[in-house]
């Protein structure tokens, strides 16, 4: 065997090929010497007689597909390209075979299909079917022949080459042999190869099956089995006969059947799970879970502290109790006949440490309810807001947030989450509109109409509507004192455009909507995205790019020092430079559509002042905290941070994308300026608003819950071969911007208007909480649902988006917290 192309091929099976040359699959960005490397082979290998099977595995046409999509000009290039390799090999077969009369075959297949977006991964009609052809002349054809394509599974691939080359099918393969392939054979053949696969697939379902003689498939097999027996004897006595051909048939079509449920009875046996394994971390992750829960009183107080009790319940009878009953357990499972686990491979110490935290979190959380009890502090509002109730917006952010989780137990609703993020985003817009019209127009008594929530801080809100800067106490989301101005000193323009901030908003959302259209029910259907990456409407995409980099540029500029305003208009202009370079978009000084390069200068132009940016942000953090003690200093250091991101955003979005980022901005210009400081919303309502406003933009980008809409082109900007970390690093940034980029506004808002580092804390508190309940509820519903029939396709990717999303936002919000510490107490 030879093999050249993709190197999964030789990392998968490293001592099979005599020779092979791999090229590497995930540097998306080249497209042509990754197909070249493939081709320069074949005049020589083709001459050679020292070789049975040759695999070709081209890569150039799926990476086309990551990085410009299924309608880009260059595919139809490659695909004449493939077509011309083709007839190279086919013309080579065809002229061996006229010196050694024995027939060849050539089988051309795919792995994956396409998405609309050119990814894959996911379980659309365009992603799961691809085209499977057999060329030899060993297959009879007639002249007018005409055979329509018929759908196979890919897994009976494996069972057809088997008998196709006269090898033993592979023991654990559950496909059934292509009917079509030997149907040209003596009955006797067809009906022996039948009989091989049937066999194959019965022993391999009464290895995995216990009660397999009740599997229809397995019943089917026995008939098939006797019908044959019955046909052997015909034959052997009369081998003309019309009774022998009509048995034969009724054989050939029972073996068909008993394949056909055999393989599909295998094929739901395929998935064994760890149960035990996936049992011990779902129980850790709920007890983390439900001590969050109990901690939140104590963490959204004033003092944003969070006080576990460990000294107690670890020196407690039932914490060695329970690990005494826990070790015995992992001894009894572990030692069982035939029980083998990821758990019970670990070293003894190391599952008795996993015991003993078992154990310990179990006591504390035991501590924690037995404390919340006695005392009589259920569940309630911070001590700051106790004796108030709930607000209508208190209630919409807590409602909406479990509601979410709630809904991602239902497979339709997580294929088509962006619609729930959309009507949440939405309701909040009008939430607040609601909000900010009730505390300035007047009520029956003259005065604001407040609710009770916000009783103390209708005065603050109500002075910013008319014109004046609140007086905020310092341990509210504002310790800017400023003395209150008078009405004439500032015009009602301000006010009317708090008044008008919600719908704003609303309607900045809603522009974003038609961008990307993303999920899986409508994924298919025409969006403006594909109207602007169409080559027909290259120079209306150039325009909205360079308003988008503008916009950008003005939003982010107001509060960076000189240098990095430089920095960032540099960079904006090489962003736009770069996609010119790649054909993205046009330059006036330049015609034709000719690529003058792979924008990789361009790219790493970027880069340089994406890092000044970071530097000049990281510089200012530290002085902050080393030398001089100025919050002044401190929040420019984090804007600088955060400008730095956008900066990398809109090189690794796509062009048409850069809109969301304008937009994204310009909404939390908005939020903060007019609805966060008017009506003094506290950290925990500002950071789930945050979040909220996260995940819809990372909807909005055209995510979805599928692998498939990962951009893997953006992990290779600037860069001129693979290198995984980078390649890695800028693929996760470029999915997760949105929610990466609130987070980081986030911390900026809370740390320049709040004059202690409790709101921080808490928000970081809130954060945490607000990712952890998606991703613990996730871990226990797969693991529940770890049979269901889209678990791989719908369930399985969802938690891992969810995970990544916990851990980016969790690192970033950690990051820009860490970096903004104060002498108050940790």
């Amino acid at each position: 065997m030879i093999f050249y192309g993709d190197d999964t091929w030789v990392k998968l099976f490293p001592k099979h090929f005599v020779e092979y040359d791999g090229t590497t699959s995930f540097f998306v960005s080249d497209y042509t010497e990754v197909d070249d490397n493939v081709t320069r082979h074949l005049d020589k290998v083709l001459k050679r007689g020292d070789w049975d099977v040759l695999i070709l595995h081209y890569l150039g046409l799926d990476h086309i597909g990551h990085t410009s999509g299924p309608r880009s000009p260059l595919i139809g290039r490659k695909l004449s390209e493939m077509d011309g390799v083709l007839v190279k090999i086919h013309t080579a077969l065809l002229a061996e075979e006229r010196e050694t009369l024995l027939p060849n075959l050539l089988v051309l297949c795919a792995d994956h299909g396409m998405s609309e977006t050119g990814g894959h991964g996911a379980s659309s009609t365009e992603e799961v079917n691809t085209p499977l052809v057999f060329i030899s002349s060993a297959f009879e054809r007639k002249p007018g022949d005409i055979r329509y394509p018929k759908h196979v599974q890919q897994t009976d691939l494996a069972a057809t080459l088997a008998v196709g080359l006269g090898l033993p099918i592979p023991k654990h393969s559950v496909g059934s042999l292509l009917f079509p392939i030997v149907e040209g054979k003596a009955m006797r053949e067809q009906l022996r190869f039948l009989h091989l696969n049937a066999v194959q697939l019965s022993r391999l379902l009464q290895e995995n099956v216990p009660s397999f003689k009740k599997e229809p498939g397995f019943q089917q097999f026995k008939v098939s089995e006797r019908l044959h027996a019955n046909w052997i004897r015909l034959y052997l006595e009369d081998s003309n006969s019309e009774v022998l051909v009509s048995l034969g048939t009724k054989v050939r079509r029972q073996y068909l059947d008993a394949l056909r449920t055999l393989s599909l009875s295998l094929s739901r046996q395929v998935a064994h799970y760890d149960a035990y394994s996936m049992a011990v971390g779902t129980v850790v992750v709920l007890e983390v879970l439900v001590l969050l829960l109990l901690s939140i009183p104590q963490a959204l107080s004033n003092k944003a502290e969070l006080d576990v009790p460990l000294s107690s319940p670890v020196f407690s009878l039932l914490f060695y109790l329970t690990s005494l009953v826990l070790l015995a357990l992992h001894v009894m499972v572990c030692t069982s006949a035939g029980r083998s686990c990821y758990f019970c491979s670990l070293s003894w110490l190391t599952a008795g440490a996993v015991m003993l935290l078992i154990s310990a979190l179990l006591c504390v959380v035991a501590s924690a309810l037995t404390k919340m009890f006695l005392d009589g502090k259920l569940l309630r509002k911070s001590p700051a807001c106790s004796g108030s109730g709930w607000s209508e917006l208190e209630l919409l952010i807590l409602l909406g947030t479990m509601g979410h989780v709630v809904s991602l137990g239902a497979s339709s609703f997580i294929e088509e989450e962006h619609q729930t993020w959309y009507f949440l985003v939405n309701t909040l817009c009008l939430a607040l509109c609601h909000q900010v019209y009730k505390n300035y127009f007047p009520g029956p008594d003259g005065g604001p109409q407040c609710h009770p929530y916000i009783a103390d801080g209708c005065d603050c809100a109500a002075a910013a509507l008319q014109g004046r800067k609140p007086a905020w106490d310092g341990a509210e989301l504002g310790g800017i004192h400023e003395s209150p101005a008078s009405l004439a000193t500032h015009p009602g323009n301000e006010k009317w455009v708090v008044l008008a901030s919600p719908w704003l908003i609303l309607a900045c959302c809603r522009l974003l909507r038609p961008l990307n259209q993303t999920g899986v029910q409508w994924a298919h259907r025409p969006d403006l995205g594909h109207w602007l990456t169409s080559s027909d409407h290259k120079a209306e995409l150039s325009v909205l790019a360079a308003l988008s980099l503008v916009v950008l540029f003005a939003l982010v500029q107001r509060r960076c020092s000189r240098a990095s305003k430089i920095a960032m208009a540099l960079g904006l202009l090489g962003v736009y430079c770069y996609r010119a370079a790649l054909g993205n978009v046009l330059l006036p000084w330049r015609q034709g559509s000719k690529d003058i390069s792979k924008g990789i200068v361009e790219a790493r132009f970027v880069y340089v002042f994406v890092l000044g940016i970071l530097f000049t942000g990281t510089r200012d953090l530290l002085k902050s905290q080393v030398t001089v003690a100025d919050p002044a200093v401190r929040a420019a250091g984090l804007w600088e941070l955060h400008s730095g991101l956008v900066l990398l955003a809109a090189l690794l979005l796509r062009p048409h994308n850069l809109p969301v980022l304008a937009l994204g901005l310009l909404i939390q210009m908005v939020m903060a300026k007019f609805i966060w400081k008017p009506l003094r919303h506290d950290a925990a309502e500002v950071t789930i608003m945050h979040y909220w406003f996260g995940q819809a933009f990372f909807y909005f980008q055209g995510n979805s819950n599928n692998v498939a809409t990962v951009d893997v082109s953006a992990g290779f900007v600037g860069l001129g071969t693979y290198v995984e970390v980078p390649a890695v690093f800028l693929t996760a940034f470029a999915t997760y911007t949105g929610p990466v980029l609130w987070a980081s506004h986030l911390v900026n808002f809370l740390s320049s208007e709040s004059s202690s580092g409790s709101a921080l804390r808490r928000a970081c508190f809130c954060y945490a909480l607000i990712c952890s309940l998606p991703v613990s509820a996730y871990l226990i519903l797969v693991t529940t649902l770890r049979y269901h029939l889209f678990i791989w396709s719908v369930f399985s990717p969802k938690l891992l988006y969810e995970g990544m999303h916990l851990l980016i936002t969790a690192a970033v919000c950690v990051f820009f917290t860490a970096m903004d510490q104060t002498n108050t107490k940790p």
